[in-house]
C-alpha cells in the first residue's frame, strides 16, 4: 500500500474516525484505524467498537492499493502534527512508514483479519438539514442522564411520524422535546428509536456542518441500528433496547400561571446568584407582579438577591431550582424570552420560547423542570 494525501485531509478524518474508540478495548485490534486504498483514488479509514461505527472517504493520489490496520490514537496525533506538506503512507512489511517533509514516524500495523466486520448501513429513512439537527440533538441532549445504571434515560427518544421528527430526552429532574420536519424518503414512514445521547450529539456536531444529512434507521430486524451520513462520512450506532417511559404525559394540560422574563437576563442573574449556592443547593425565584427576585443562600451562609421585570400572569408564585439545571434550560431557548408555565410550586415547570411580550409562547422546543421543595 502506498499513498500521498493533503495533510488537513488526513489529519481531519483520522481524528473524526478515531474520535469514538475505546481507551480500554476489550481486544487490541478495537483500538486501530482500518486503512483502505484502493486504485480510484480513495482512502478509506474505519473503526468499530461493535456498538459505534466509524467510516471516512478522502481523495488521495493512490500508487499502490492495500488495507491495513494501525493505532488510531497514534495515527490522530502524529497526523495532526505533522507539517502543512503533503503526507506519504506506505506500507513496508509488518510497519507503516508516515513520512511528511523532514517528519518520518513508522507505526506497528495490527493484524487485519481479526478486526470485526463494520456492519452495513441501512437503507436511508430520510433527510435532514445538518444545523438544524446539530441545535435540535444539543437542545434535547441537556436532559438526558449521565448515569450508565440506567441506560435507558442515558439516550434520546427518537420519534418518525412522515415529515415531523420528535426528540426527548429525561433525567427524571427534567425533560427536553424538540419537534423539527425533514424529508422523509417514505411519506408515511412511522418508526421509534432510542439512540445514546452521547453518539446522537457526536454525530450531529460532526456531520451538522455539512449541510444535509442522511438518516438511515434499522429496527425489528435483528439488528436495531441507526445510521447517519454527510460529506464521505459515515457512522453508525446500535439502538438502546427497552421501553422508555411514558414521558408524554408529564406535560401539564393546563398552566393558569405563566411568567414572561427576558431569557438572557434570567440566566446571567441566575448565575451570579448561584455562586453563593453551595452544592445542590436551590435557588429560588419568587415572581410578583412586574418583577421576580431570584435569591440563594440562607442563615449564616453566603446571600444573594437579585431582581428582574417580569410580566406574570395568575397569582404569586415561588419555586427553586437546581441552578445547573435551570441554566441548561435557559441556554437551550434561543428566542429573545422564556415563558415559565406553572400549575403549582412544587409541579414540574414548563419553559418555552417567545419572540416578544406580546407573541405566543413557541411549542417547538419544551423544557419541563421539576424544582425542589424549600421550606417556607
Amino acid at each position: 500500500m502506498r499513498f500521498r494525501v493533503d495533510r488537513d485531509v488526513l489529519a481531519d478524518a483520522v481524528t473524526w474516525t478515531a474520535r469514538s474508540l475505546p481507551t480500554r478495548p476489550p481486544v487490541p485490534v478495537l483500538a486501530g484505524v482500518r486503512i483502505e486504498a484502493d486504485t480510484t483514488g480513495t482512502v478509506q479509514l474505519s473503526s468499530f467498537d461493535y456498538e459505534v461505527s466509524a467510516r471516512a472517504q478522502l481523495p488521495a493520489d493512490v500508487s499502490e492499493p492495500g488495507t491495513v490496520l494501525v493505532s488510531g490514537r497514534l495515527l490522530a496525533e502524529i497526523s495532526r502534527a505533522l507539517p502543512a506538506k503533503p503526507v506519504d503512507v506506505v506500507l513496508d512489511g509488518t510497519k507503516v512508514q508516515v513520512t511528511c517533509g523532514a517528519s518520518r514516524f513508522t507505526l506497528l500495523t495490527m493484524p487485519v483479519e481479526d478486526y470485526p466486520n463494520l456492519p452495513v448501513m441501512p437503507e436511508v429513512t430520510g433527510t435532514v438539514d445538518g444545523d438544524e439537527l446539530t441545535h435540535a440533538v444539543a437542545q434535547v441532549s441537556v436532559a438526558a442522564s449521565r448515569d450508565d445504571t440506567l441506560p435507558l434515560l442515558t439516550g434520546v427518544r427518537v420519534e418518525i411520524e412522515g415529515e415531523r421528527v420528535t426528540l426527548l430526552a429525561t433525567d427524571r429532574y427534567r425533560l427536553a422535546l424538540r419537534e423539527m420536519t425533514w424529508k422523509p424518503a417514505n411519506p408515511g414512514v412511522e418508526a421509534v428509536a432510542l439512540v445514546r445521547a452521547r453518539t446522537l450529539s457526536d454525530a450531529a456536531k460532526s456531520l451538522g456542518g455539512s449541510g444535509s444529512v442522511s438518516v438511515a434507521l434499522s429496527t425489528g430486524g435483528g439488528v436495531d441500528l441507526i445510521g447517519f451520513e454527510a460529506a464521505g462520512r459515515q457512522t453508525t450506532s446500535l439502538l438502546v433496547d427497552g421501553d422508555y417511559p411514558p414521558v408524554r404525559r408529564l406535560f401539564p394540560d393546563d398552566t393558569p400561571i405563566h411568567a414572561i422574563v427576558n431569557r438572557q437576563a434570567l440566566a446571567e442573574a441566575a448565575k451570579r446568584v448561584a455562586l453563593v449556592a453551595e452544592r445542590n443547593t436551590p435557588i429560588r425565584l419568587t415572581f410578583s407582579e412586574g418583577q421576580v427576585v431570584l435569591d440563594a443562600g440562607q442563615g449564616d451562609d453566603a446571600q444573594a438577591s437579585e431582581a428582574l421585570e417580569a410580566v406574570l400572569s395568575g397569582d404569586d408564585i415561588s419555586v427553586a431550582f437546581n441552578p445547573h439545571f435551570l441554566a441548561d434550560g435557559l441556554g437551550a431557548i434561543d428566542t429573545t424570552f422564556v415563558r415559565m408555565s406553572f400549575t403549582h410550586p412544587n409541579k414540574p415547570v414548563e419553559f418555552t420560547g417567545q419572540e416578544s411580550l406580546e407573541g405566543d409562547d413557541l411549542k417547538d422546543y419544551r423544557y419541563l423542570l421539576v424544582p425542589i421543595r424549600f421550606a417556607s
